[in-house]
């Protein structure tokens, strides 16, 4: 039986391709009570850009010839601070690979890796690493609001320039009011995402993902006050998982956003800290420097679409079909599907509004679990999908995987990948 036209034009191997060698993270941690919560993004980056060299120890370092970073928090767009940890990374030379940092907020290192794969079609650069890095821990003092912007746009009689800057929690809540998705489904969502992450640890699933981070930990009691000596310490995994937690337990929980919401704590996804980074490559380069065992799959295409401020969370329900539509795929041709779990309400929307009810129950949407258990570090998220996703496609042995978020202020992009 002959494979329909668009699934084998993505599934057919061509010297142009954008491949994907390796695809690593950090360990996603909480902020402020997390493993991680002493570290600097720029740390958490540069181990990950040690890893990403380690990892592929037949490629000479020099011919990364870009580093694309997404990061939505840090001071300055963080691209000083990820310039200096790129040189500072033993293996980088510094005279001959570049570095600069992309912000589409939730989406930003599935941006930088789209950026860089960009690069690779366009014959602008042959290799090239797609990051992201975050610590809302050290940089979410403004809850991702601005705090210094032209007057004239809070009182914008645009009210979808003004809804920019409302509450993620409120634009969660008006997706449940307006769709009609219950308290009781969220619950119920969240207690599923935490026992797939569970299992995913326990079974090990996530051990090829994830690199070490030794840094520093200091622990504080609840008023702030440093409680004993500062530690070294050795982060492996992910800490926000909840084992065990039950539909009556997350019931007890108060609305967080509004006293009659449905949105709490336990719903949401996590403040988290984290980094991430793939390694990209233009096929025949692989071929030519003898690294085609290396590869993992492929990067096909990536799609961003719009949508009304105060709903952000449909997002992926709007970019997935116009990518797949691009590519001739259809949602049968899907393998596997990471959408991130922003809060569980904009997540049942959009696993209802692409038909994906049945999947979500068959463990192919979130098979591992997603941000509301494992952690949603803005500017890493990105990037931690793929990653995820592309050692889920190994384990499994499916082909096609499709990665896809939500955006504060307003969008939705999602991601095609192949596995090999």
């Amino acid at each position: 039986m002959s494979l329909p036209r668009g699934l084998k034009s993505v599934l057919t191997k061509a010297p142009t391709d954008v491949v994907i060698l390796s695809a690593l993270r950090t360990p996603i941690t909480r902020s402020y009570k997390g493993g991680l919560k002493d570290a600097y993004p720029e740390e958490l980056l540069s181990t990950v850009l040690k890893a990403t060299l380690d990892a592929n120890p037949n490629l000479d370092p020099k011919l990364i010839e870009d580093v694309a970073v997404g990061v939505v928090l840090n001071e300055l767009g963080g691209s000083k601070a990820a310039r200096m940890a790129l040189n500072h990374t033993p293996g980088f030379d510094t005279s001959s690979t570049s570095l600069y940092t992309a912000n589409r907020a939730c989406a930003s290192s599935l941006q930088a890796i789209t950026l860089v794969a960009s690069q690779i079609k366009t014959e602008m650069i042959s290799v090239g690493i797609g990051a992201g890095m975050e610590s809302m821990t050290r940089n979410y003092g403004t809850r991702a609001i601005p705090v210094d912007v032209w007057p004239e746009l809070k009182e914008s009689p645009v009210k979808e320039a003004r809804d920019c800057v409302m509450s993620m929690g409120i634009t969660s809540e008006n997706v449940a009011e307006r769709y009609n998705v219950s308290r009781e489904d969220q619950d119920a969502l969240a207690v599923e995402s935490h026992a797939r992450a569970a299992r995913a640890v326990k079974e090990g699933w996530f051990d090829k993902e994830i690199v070490p981070v030794h840094t520093r930990f200091q622990e504080v009691d609840k008023q702030g006050n440093k409680v004993g000596e500062e530690q070294s310490v050795t982060v492996t995994k992910d800490d926000g998982i909840r084992e065990g937690v039950t539909l009556d337990k997350l019931a007890k929980l108060k609305p967080a956003f509004k006293p009659d919401g449905r949105s709490t704590a336990g719903n949401s996804s996590q403040v988290s800290d984290g980094a991430a980074a793939a390694l990209l490559m233009r096929r025949s380069t692989a071929t030519e420097l003898g690294l085609t065992g290396q590869i993992m799959g492929k990067f096909v295409a990536s799609a961003v679409a719009g949508c009304k401020p105060d709903e952000m969370g449909i997002g992926p329900a709007i970019a997935i079909p116009k990518l797949l539509n691009q590519l001739g795929l259809k949602s049968e041709d899907v393998d596997r599907w990471e959408i991130n779990e922003a809060f569980a309400s904009q997540t049942l929307y959009c696993v209802r509004e692409l038909g994906l009810e049945k999947e979500l129950a068959a463990g192919k949407v979130n098979p591992d679990g997603g941000a509301i258990a494992l952690g949603h570090p803005l500017g890493a998220t990105g990037a931690r999908m793929v990653s995820t996703l592309m050692h889920g496609l190994q384990r499994t042995g499916g082909e096609v995987g499709v990665v896809s978020m939500c955006i504060g202020t307003g969008m939705g992009m999602a991601g095609v990948f192949v596995r090999e």
